[in-house]
């Protein structure tokens, strides 16, 4: 059966949503989470409005992020049969880069639509922020040097779906940032940047061979296990640091037998597609974190 056979089979709107990567979408709301409940605990204050229009605009950053990722490597022939992470649409075949680029523009324009309800509550501060993401996310995959094929990628993942997130979210539910904002922005996007390290990790020997030279590949197989370990471990010592109260931190302390037990677990899995698993995994170690800060916050325990 041909590819565009397979199209007409699972339908458009299937291969849409599989070009999104819905499953990754956590990673979004994660610093979102964290940063309401912060600003709720610190300043009493929550903005409703502006803070579901830049959720909203989040997520469709990340989207755009997704699919113009998707139409550039594929563009390029990197998401071909070698490929060893989850099916690409352009790699595969099943949409044309052309096509998969058309969807991240529009994913890119309900971005500015919504971020420009957060831009009128926020102020200059959050058009800053929205114009940075919107740079980022085209240039994560474009240009003559893409970020994806460089050991920044991780650094802006922290920027940007830890610090960036938490800080603008907290600016726009109570019109102030702490300082603890910032220290919970890192905390948060360690796990997020770990999701990439081990996409990297997956990917070091084609991604070698395309010549890149992600952090993964760098540090080599080893020292991007002992990477992925101290995203993990760090995100839940600077958890607990910024919470500082003792019975909370202690608790957000319990977070390193999880984030120990993924480490190991990435240690165990030989390169190869078995370590997609791991990807979700991560990720729901950031969703976790973020939901006991939240917890935190929210009881009033710190």
């Amino acid at each position: 059966m041909s590819d565009l056979a397979g199209v007409d089979a699972q339908g458009r709107l299937g291969l849409w949503i599989r070009a999104a990567r819905p499953r990754t979408l956590s990673l979004s709301v994660a610093p979102i989470l964290v940063g309401v409940a912060h600003a709720h605990a610190a300043f009493g204050r929550l903005a409703w409005t502006p803070v579901l229009a830049a959720t909203l605009s989040a997520l469709a950053i990340q989207i755009a992020t997704n699919l113009a990722n998707d139409a550039a490597d594929g563009a390029r022939g990197l998401d071909g049969p070698r490929r060893l992470g989850p099916q690409r649409m352009t790699g595969s075949g099943l949409m044309s880069a052309d096509e998969v680029r058309r969807g991240a523009i529009v994913a890119t324009l309900l971005a500015v639509g919504s971020g420009l309800v957060a831009v009128a509550f926020g102020g200059l501060p959050i058009l800053l922020i929205g114009v940075a993401s919107i740079i980022a996310a085209w240039a994560y995959s474009n240009g003559p040097r893409p970020i994806s094929a460089t050991p920044l990628g991780e650094l802006f993942v922290v920027a940007y779906f830890g610090v960036a997130a938490v800080c603008g979210i907290e600016w726009l539910a109570a019109g102030r940032v702490s300082p603890i904002a910032v220290l919970l922005g890192v905390a948060i996007g360690l796990p997020a940047a770990a999701v990439l390290t081990v996409n990297n990790h997956r990917d070091r020997v084609e991604d070698a061979r395309n010549g890149r030279r992600t952090l993964a590949i760098l540090v080599g197989a080893r020292g991007a296990i002992v990477l992925y370990a101290g995203e993990l471990l760090g995100a839940v010592a600077l958890a607990a640091a910024a919470i500082a109260t003792p019975p909370a931190a202690a608790a957000i302390a319990l977070l390193v037998v999880p984030a120990v037990v993924a480490a190991r677990r990435l240690a165990a899995l030989p390169i190869g597609r078995e370590l997609n698993g791991r990807l979700g995994a991560t990720a729901g170690f950031q969703l976790l974190l973020a939901a006991a800060i939240a917890v935190v916050y929210l009881g009033g325990l710190a």
